[in-house]
C-alpha cells in the first residue's frame, strides 16, 4: 500500500463516495422541513440521513486525504447552492391557473434567507472541522485506531453544525434554555449515529484502501479550507 500525502487520480470509487456524499446533503437539506418524534425527542426528519455525510467525509479524509475531501466539501456546498436555486425559481415562477398546490411547495421547498445562511455555515464549519480533526488525529495516532479519528472527528464537527445552524437560525426566536437543549439533543443523536457505524466504516475504509493502493498522510497539506488545489 502506498502511504502517501497526496492522490491525484479520479478512481471510481471516489466519483461514487463523492456522488452519494452530495446526494445524501442536498437530501438532508430537502427532508430537513420535516419533524420527527423517535424515543420522545422531537428531531428534523434529516437526522436519518445527514449524519450519512460525515461518515463519508471521514471515508474521504482517512483514505483520500484532507485535500480531496475539501473538493468535496466545496462540491457538495456548490450543488447544494444550485438546488436551493432552483427551488427559489421555481417558487417565482407564476403556477398554471388549475395548480392549487403553490403554498404548499413555498411551504416545503422555499428557505428563508436566515435559514439558508444558517444551513450553509454550519455545512462548511462543521464538515472542513471534522476533515481537519481527523486529518491531524491521524498523523499524531500514525494510522493506528481509526474508530478515535472517526468518533472524535464527529464530536468536534458535529457539535459545531449543530450548534451554528441552531444558533444562526434560531436565536432570539427560541428562548435560550430550549435551543441548548435542542443543540445538545441533536449533537448526541448524530455523535451516537457515527459511532454506531463505526463497523462499517471500517469495512468501507479497509475496502478503499486495498482496493485503491492508498492510504494518505497529510504531512505536507495546507489546512487552509480556502485552496481548491490537492494541497
Amino acid at each position: 500500500m502506498n502511504k502517501t500525502s497526496g492522490h491525484n487520480n479520479y478512481s471510481s470509487f471516489f466519483l461514487v463516495i463523492t456522488a452519494v456524499f452530495v446526494t445524501a446533503l442536498i437530501a438532508s437539506n430537502i427532508i430537513a422541513v420535516k419533524l420527527i418524534c423517535v424515543f420522545g425527542l422531537v428531531l428534523p426528519a434529516a437526522i436519518v440521513i445527514f449524519p450519512i455525510s460525515y461518515i463519508i467525509g471521514d471515508v474521504l479524509t482517512e483514505v483520500y486525504g484532507y485535500g480531496q475531501a475539501r473538493r468535496v466539501i466545496w462540491l457538495g456546498f456548490a450543488c447544494n447552492l444550485l438546488v436551493v436555486l432552483v427551488f427559489w425559481i421555481g417558487k417565482i415562477l407564476p403556477p398554471a391557473p388549475f395548480w392549487k398546490y403553490q403554498q404548499a411547495y413555498a411551504q416545503i421547498l422555499g428557505f428563508t434567507p436566515r435559514l439558508v445562511m444558517a444551513s450553509f455555515l454550519a455545512y462548511l464549519v462543521g464538515e472542513f472541522s471534522n476533515s481537519f480533526v481527523l486529518a491531524k488525529m491521524k498523523l499524531a495516532t500514525r494510522g493506528r485506531w481509526l474508530w478515535t479519528r472517526t468518533i472524535g472527528s464527529t464530536l468536534v464537527g458535529e457539535g459545531l453544525d449543530s450548534l451554528v445552524f441552531m444558533g444562526v437560525a434560531f436565536y432570539g426566536v427560541v428562548p435560550n434554555r430550549i435551543l441548548a437543549t435542542a443543540v445538545l439533543t441533536q449533537w448526541l443523536v448524530k455523535c451516537t449515529y457515527e459511532a454506531l457505524a463505526t463497523p462499517i466504516t471500517y469495512l468501507v475504509v479497509d475496502f478503499l484502501k486495498r482496493r485503491e493502493g492508498i492510504d494518505v498522510y497529510d504531512h505536507d497539506t495546507s489546512f487552509s479550507p480556502l485552496i481548491f488545489t490537492r494541497n
